[in-house]
């Protein structure tokens, strides 16, 4: 097995030499001058074994090796869970009525409120301990596994949890790392070992770590017992690519020997071991301070537009609750100013009711009614929303369309809270590089000292490049080595250990297999190959090539100077046979021109520029030749660099700077990213739903581009508007230049563009469509100009020209630029809803900072999906992600929403009326348990299947017809019109309720014998008919049947009628009072009682049954589709391809017509 150096990782000797052990403190300070008094570092005994042996062993507190994911304990649970739900208002105010009605003489039971309470309490208690039940038994799995402690040279096996900083533990093949190690040796005589770390950022791929160069040979438990060593490394923290320490090694009777430490010698927790027999590593990170549990904590809690809506109508109800209990409470004493109504002959006040303060008792009457009129703030609601956002995030899981057979995986929801933000969203930041291209490379062509090379003929001739029958010129022979040695030598790929690579140079045929964190790395060492030069892995240090002549030579790796999105480039140092001394560097042109002599750029920059207009990723490949004296110092420096605890990579980034420096531009090279399978389609659909779509990329400007175009971002007639280093110029006072063309641009599109008629929504295409160009160096002049500038306004008119493109493309951006940019779109005014998606390390900080976050399954890596809040397969399933589940999820739980505060409207408003016509006694209308029922088991279930089941339009129909999803947007079905819509319905129907049974009081006598019927009845037949109605009103809603909602629909009025029998028909002996006792079953015996029910619910949903039957005739008229379309309050009128936000109807509407609010 050959294997490669890993990046930032030397074989060069890191000595430093004290005198004697006895030195070892000053030993440690003399490593990094300058460090004495760092912070932030821990110091960490190899084996507990002290060192010299006349110290006594101190043990550190450090934490122990449990983890712990778990929320509650047994004894907390219940206090810790309580406090946790009453901290939401609507918990807490229904608390406080329960307790007023324990307190104060209030005319409903306690029960009425305080069962609702309870069951919503429970039933939210009951799923968070069942998830921290699961949550407690994967930890157990954990903490109670077997390990293997090397102790007195003996294995001695122990649980996991017991497992202490500094001890020295064993792993084998396919076990998992219990706690994050120093790896110290391996079965491998080369110190490697691999490793896959797909639980921890999903990358399956094998990755190569290194033990301590000095411990390497301790591989049994009797050598690693006589190990005497203390690591000084960085406390926890929670990058996974991040690791900082070093280990001092002592021998009796020698210097101590120092060395760095990085993160390529260190195991993480939850990776395993794959192709190596055994390790041993030392523990320095346990418990909840491994990386791993310190990247579990929580996300920041991302809320979505329908819960800032449902707490703003929460509020106008709660005013509404207070104007009724005030104005009864006036009328009340008002009423009580006679006094013949204030203290009846049949009904004299107490001593004390006539002692007791007036003030207080109008307090009292206040509350009481408070506690009458509460049910119109709807407790259950929320239960019923958190069960509709957990249960329906599983059918995104369950879509076969998205699940991929190549990586044989689906989508996946993070986070269920923002399933309805999935059809709002307005602005869709999307990465290039593995979301709209494959991240598949092929080598396509280079360029060497300006004469390119496309394609390969034979082996010993090397390169040629035809074009039909002419041969074109070629660089000199040596040039043409030279730059395929720097493709073969200038990475760190690895090749898999199952290839036999020994017989390569015997057995041509044999296959193998190139490994790397980059696949541009792949694809350069594969072009390489294809001319003639092979790399053949790398072995004690010394990377082997095979060259055209068959010919093996070794290169000896001295340092490899790593790549990092700030540098945009990497280095090797190696020494050839010889003894030569050799730089090479490959980057970005951008990074790479600056550091090379400027007469060679232009030959190469003709080609680099054209290569990137034909949409290839280029790179540029330089030299350098290095003197003894001269590598000598860099070595010194580099190691002094890595020898550091603080700062560690801005002193690593310096001295990368001045060693990559005054070097000799060799060629280019050009890679193919193929663009991913319907990523033009897919961005033409979210255009065509009214979002706007913003690339933002590392990639230089050309290459971006020429992806644009292909990907329909830009249009052939779209007018490209360019904010780069380019045009915008390299003077010193480009900021001059900056405002002229921010003016000029802001004049075009904001000033002399013709103004909007009638209050186009999402207008952003004018008569002309435009497109705008911006690069990293001048977003930085944009957001953060400099002092003397006047630039201060620079950020808002940028932002006012970006608003008004059709798309923006933003090229050389950093990760946090990104970020920038879409937390300045999402502060603007409105606060539109951002959706940021990527498939890297490097579209994380965008993911996090987007109101929805989706990552991509791509082949960077799984950092960007473990992060997000869904992630998919595929660029193409955002389309029907956003056009068909979005949509569905949001009229879903926006009607959920509307449905709750109207069925409960039209259950208390007859209660507030029945108080004019009893006195304001407080007289309750509906029985104790009718008012307990009502949320909980009268109309709770058949709303939450429709939350779930409904589809107003066909899944295929939203998918096709992007233009729909514009109809809900801007959180239009909760928007204060469709709100005050169904509160006014809500309160008609209470109307109906109430009047048409007092009418039909109006008669006494409803039986033939003269018997009349008592306010129970008068309430009871109000009940009925509300339940009813509420029931069916949400049946004429429905436009997607399911035997479930035939089953919850029906079954549910079905349980009312056969409750309210047995509730009347039994004597119940824990009630007081019998007063339900069989009054259902001989209302029911009244023919007019019928007709009345009847007649009434009828009544109620006329204006419903009216409106589908006008829109059914206008669709014979004008049907032009062959489904139907929800006709909403809320969809808004499309014309042009925009929605006009002033017409409540839409042309759509007019096409596929139906009639659901």
């Amino acid at each position: 097995m050959w294997t490669a150096i890993p990046p930032g990782h030397s074989y060069a000797p890191q000595l430093c030499r004290c005198r004697g052990a006895a030195a070892s403190s000053a030993c440690c300070k003399n490593l990094c001058a300058g460090e004495e008094k760092r912070v932030g570092t821990r110091t960490v005994v190899v084996g507990h074994r002290p060192v010299l042996e006349t110290d006594a062993y101190v043990a550190q507190k450090f934490c122990d090796n449990r983890i712990v994911s778990s929320k509650y304990t047994l004894w907390n649970f219940l206090p810790k869970n309580l406090f946790e739900q009453f901290r939401r208002i609507a918990n807490f105010y229904f608390l406080i009525i329960f307790l007023v009605q324990v307190i104060v003489d209030t005319p409903t039971s306690p029960v009425t409120s305080g069962l609702p309470l309870f069951f919503v309490i429970t039933v939210t208690a009951i799923k968070q301990g069942y998830e921290d039940w699961l949550r407690h038994r994967a930890d157990n799995e954990v903490n109670k596994s077997n390990v293997f402690i090397v102790e007195n040279a003996k294995q001695v096996q122990k649980e996991s949890e017991k497992i202490k900083v500094g001890d020295i533990v064993e792993v084998k093949a396919d076990e998992t790392f219990p706690c994050d190690l120093i790896f110290l040796a391996s079965s491998s005589i080369d110190g490697t070992c691999y490793v896959t770390t797909a639980s921890l950022d999903g990358e399956s791929n094998f990755k190569t770590h290194y033990a301590v160069r000095d411990t390497t040979v301790l591989c049994t438990d009797e050598a690693i017992d006589t190990l005497t060593a203390t690591i000084e490394c960085e406390q926890p923290q929670p990058d996974l690519y991040k690791f900082v320490g070093r280990i001092i090694i002592y021998r009796s009777n020698q210097e101590p020997i120092a060395r760095s430490l990085g993160p390529e010698n260190l195991l993480l927790k939850g990776a395993t071991l794959k192709n190596t027999k055994k390790i041993y590593g030392v523990a320095v990170y346990t418990g909840m301070e491994t990386k791993m549990a310190l990247n579990y904590q929580g996300k920041s809690q991302k809320r979505s537009a329908v819960e800032k809506s449902i707490n703003a109508f929460l509020i106008v109800y709660l005013c509404i609750l207070l104007s009724k209990a005030t104005v009864c409470t006036t009328l009340k004493y008002v009423w009580q100013s006679n006094p013949f109504n204030d203290e009846p002959w049949y009904n004299e006040k107490t001593k004390k009711e006539r002692e007791t303060f007036k003030v207080l008792r109008m307090f009292t009457d206040f509350l009481s009614f408070m506690v009458l009129f509460n049910f119109i703030i709807p407790v259950s609601m929320y239960v019923t929303v958190e069960m509709q956002k957990f249960l329906g995030s599983f059918f995104i899981s369950w879509d076969k369309e998205m699940y991929d057979e190549e990586i044989k995986e689906g989508a996946l929801v993070n986070t269920s809270d923002l399933n309805e933000e999935l059809g709002q969203v307005e602005y869709v930041f999307t990465d290039k590089t593995g979301t709209l291209t494959e991240n598949s490379m092929e080598f396509i062509e280079c360029c060497i000292d300006g004469h390119k090379y496309k394609d390969c003929i034979s082996e010993v001739d090397g390169f040629s490049q035809t074009d039909g029958h002419q041969k074109c010129t070629k660089a000199e022979k040596s040039r043409e080595e030279l730059f395929l040695r720097a493709l073969c030598l200038c990475h760190t790929v690895q090749i898999n250990e199952a290839d036999q690579v020994d017989g390569l140079i015997g057995r041509p045929e044999c296959k193998y297999t190139y490994i790397s964190s980059s696949p541009d790395e792949i694809a350069l060492v594969k072009g390489a190959e294809k001319y003639g030069f092979t790399f053949l892995g790398l072995e004690n240090d010394f990377m082997k090539i095979r060259n055209q002549k068959n010919e093996t030579e070794m290169y000896q790796l001295l340092h490899v100077l790593n790549f990092d999105p700030v540098r945009r480039r990497m280095s090797v140092i190696v020494r050839t046979t010889t003894g030569k001394l050799l730089l090479f560097c490959k980057g970005a042109d951008s990074s790479i021109f600056p550091r090379v002599q400027q007469e060679e750029i232009q030959q190469t920059k003709v080609h680099v520029d054209r290569n990137a207009m034909d949409g290839y990723r280029t790179l540029c490949v330089a030299f350098k030749e290095l003197t003894q004296k001269e590598y000598d110092k860099i070595d010194r420096q580099l190691n002094e660099a890595k020898m550091a605890l603080q700062d560690r990579e801005e002193k690593m980034a310096k001295v990368f700077e001045d060693t990559e420096a005054d070097m000799h531009l060799i060629g280019a090279t050009a890679v193919e990213d193929r663009l991913q399978e319907q990523s033009a389609e897919t961005i033409e659909a979210l255009h065509a739903a009214g979002m706007k779509v913003w690339v933002l990329t590392g990639d230089k400007m050309e290459t971006a581009k020429s992806t644009c175009y292909a990907c329909r971002l830009f249009q052939t007639s779209t007018e490209l508007l360019e904010l780069t280093a380019k045009t915008v110029g390299e003077s010193e006072r480009k900021e001059d230049r900056l405002h002229e063309l921010l003016m000029e641009y802001h004049k075009k599109l904001i000033q002399d563009a013709p103004k909007n008629r009638g209050g186009l929504k999402r207008s952003w295409t004018l008569s002309q469509e435009y497109g705008l160009i911006i690069d990293g160096s001048t977003l930085s002049l944009i957001l953060n100009p400099s002092q003397d500038s006047s630039s201060s306004n620079y950020k808002n008119i940028f932002l006012q020209i970006c608003l008004k493109c059709t798309a923006v493309l933003c090229c050389r951006m950093a990760p946090l630029q990104k970020a920038q940019i879409v937390r300045m779109v999402k502060n603007t005014k409105g606060s539109p809803i951002t959706l940021s998606i990527g498939d890297g390390a490097n579209d994380v900080s965008m993911i996090l900072e987007a109101h929805v976050g989706i990552g991509i399954k791509g082949k960077e890596g799984r950092q960007a999906s473990r992060n997000s809040d869904y992630a998919v397969p595929k660029f193409k399933h955002l389309r029907k992600l956003l056009l068909a589940h979005g949509h569905l999820y949001y009229v879903r739980i926006a009607h959920l929403v509307q449905y709750f505060f109207y069925k409960n409207l039209c259950f208390i408003l007859p209660q507030f009326l029945y108080q004019f016509f009893c006195g304001f006694s407080q007289q309750p209308l509906y029985d104790a348990a009718y008012l307990t029922m009502y949320n909980i088991c009268f109309t709770s279930l058949p709303i939450l299947a429709y939350s779930l089941l409904e589809q107003h339009i066909n899944i295929d129909t939203l998918t096709s017809d992007p233009q729909l999803y514009m109809k809900v947007s801007d959180n239009a079905m909760l928007q204060w019109r469709p709100f005050l819509y169904w509160t006014f319905l809500g309160a008609f129907e209470g109307l109906v309720f109430f009047f048409g049974v007092y009418f039909l009081f109006q008669n006494s006598s409803l039986e033939d014998n003269g018997k009349v019927f008592g306010n129970w009845t008068f309430g009871t037949i109000v009940f009925t008919v509300l339940v009813f109605t509420v029931t069916l009103k949400l049946a004429l809603d429905t436009r997607f049947w399911t035997w479930m909602n035939h089953f919850v629909i029906w079954g549910s009025l079905a349980f009312y009628v056969f409750f309210s029998f047995f509730w009347g028909g039994v004597i119940w002996p824990f009630l007081k009072q019998q007063r339900m006792y069989f009054v259902f079953a001989h209302m029911l015996t009244s023919v007019s009682t019928w007709l009345a029910i009847i007649l009434l619910i009828f009544i109620s949903l006329f204006p419903e049954i009216l409106l589908i039957v006008l829109k059914n005739i206008k669709e014979k008229n004008h049907q032009t589709g062959p489904f139907d379309l929800p006709m909403l309050v809320s969809y808004k009128r499309i014309e042009n391809g925009y929605v006009k936000t002033e017409d409540a109807v839409t042309n759509l509407a007019e096409r596929y017509p139906l009639g659901i609010l």
